[in-house]
């Protein structure tokens, strides 16, 4: 089927782009390579990578994210706190694209550029979500977007400093990061965030219907 010759051939292009990228960059040019050693033609890759460079970016975000989850599979998420799990979460998911350190890394360069910032945050998001799902996450409220924004924010730097300062330097990173947004959480818990708003709306409401009788 149609379907199952673009799934293959689309990590078979990435396979090749992998191989290619610390030589070409990850670029047209890497695009147009990777096609080629798969025997593609310009018409071929315009269908599989409409996007060129910015589709391999997702295919090979998306094979690390896949692969990180394979590695966290033998973890017992269930027994760990919840730093713990999102400390091995993130640290799978470094490891994870270290084995293509040289593609991550001139990967990352591109989604660095102004013209793609919008499809690194979007990876980070979806990397986030992955993440979360398997730390057992099932908040549907606000809380659902705030935990993927704040791992979204921890991931790119995390990465970025996995990928040029190594695994030690990444990993204290995350850690100090993580308590962090730990100690945050644990400060908010005990405030009260509605009540400048409520009392807003209160004094907003005497304005319109004046105060009630006591």
């Amino acid at each position: 089927p149609k379907d199952d010759w673009a799934v293959r051939m689309e990590q078979a292009v990435l396979d090749a782009a992998i191989e290619r990228a610390p030589a070409l960059g990850w670029n047209s040019r890497l695009v147009r390579a990777a096609c080629e050693a798969n025997g593609l033609s310009l018409g071929d890759e315009e269908l599989l990578l409409p996007n060129g460079a910015r589709d391999l970016a997702v295919l090979l975000s998306r094979r690390h994210d896949s692969r990180a989850l394979k590695a966290l599979e033998a973890t017992p998420a269930e027994t760990m706190k919840i730093r713990q799990r999102i400390a091995a979460a993130v640290s799978a998911r470094m490891e994870a694209g270290a084995e293509d350190i040289e593609a991550a890394k001139r990967c990352a360069g591109f989604l660095s550029l102004p013209t793609n910032i919008d499809l690194g945050f979007k990876l980070a998001w979806e990397s986030a979500d992955h993440l979360w799902r398997w730390a057992g996450d099932t908040a549907t409220d606000q809380n659902h977007y705030s935990k993927r924004a704040i791992l979204g924010g921890i991931l790119i730097p995390a990465l970025t400093m996995r990928w040029f300062e190594g695994r030690e330097a990444a990993e204290a990173f995350v850690a100090r990061r993580i308590e962090n947004v730990m100690a945050f959480e644990k400060w908010k818990a005990g405030k009260d965030f509605d009540a400048p708003l409520k009392a807003v709306t209160d004094a907003l409401g005497r304005l319109r219907y004046g105060a009630k009788e006591v």
